[in-house]
């Protein structure tokens, strides 16, 4: 097994979080490297792409989030070995940063009124139609995973977006928008949650 280090903002959510709950879940010996976003300048650029996460494997930076969660998965066995499984699994975790994407350009609007306007654009547009498809997904995926019939990195990745959404973080964006758009994954974000590694994880640091 490589030594991993994987580094990332220290607070329980965004592009890292479903990496460390893959390597969590399957067992895997990693340094949690925990960066404070009043630290971050500092170390800023002696990241590749001035950008986290970052894992180490072996001394090797590597980045972008769905890649290092895809390469954390094969070593936790939660990415699919069957081509059209992994596709699946894919297009669900791309879909995300998909829309991660549209809510961080958000981050950048500093007029309130201008960010509450945007917000409420995409709360009620982009944000309401990927949980909608999404939700109407794993129904036609049978309803409890989305690839593989079985929990894997797609799964943990709608997981922590879902969750990002309920935690009410994002101002002017409903938290329970997701409950009330996409019912199948609140149920989901449900039998995740209370799986006994995740539930030991975050009650351990005392997040929802």
């Amino acid at each position: 097994m490589p030594e991993l280090k994987l580094s990332y903002f220290d607070f329980s959510g965004g592009r890292g979080e479903p990496a460390r709950l893959a390597l969590m879940l399957g067992r895997i010996p990693f340094e949690d490297d925990r960066i404070p976003m009043k630290t971050w300048t500092s170390v800023r650029d002696q990241t590749p792409f001035r950008a986290l996460p970052v894992l180490e494997v072996d001394g090797e930076l590597i980045t972008q989030s769905n890649a290092i969660t895809r390469y954390v998965g094969k070593l936790a066995g939660l990415y699919p070995d069957d081509p059209l499984e992994a596709l699946r699994c894919d297009e669900v975790m791309d879909a995300v940063e998909d829309i991660v994407t549209q809510a961080v350009h958000t981050f950048r609007i500093e007029d309130e009124a201008a960010k509450r306007e945007a917000r409420q654009k995409l709360a009620e547009g982009p944000i309401s139609l990927f949980l909608a498809r999404l939700d109407e997904m794993l129904v036609e995926r049978g309803g409890e995973y989305f690839a593989d019939n079985r929990l894997t990195i797609a799964d943990l990745r709608v997981f922590v977006w879902f969750r990002n959404l309920r935690s009410g973080t994002l101002d002017h964006i409903p938290a329970d928008l997701g409950d009330r758009v996409a019912p199948h994954l609140s149920a989901q974000h449900e039998k995740i949650r209370a799986l006994p590694d995740i539930a030991e994880y975050y009650d351990r640091l005392g997040a929802p």
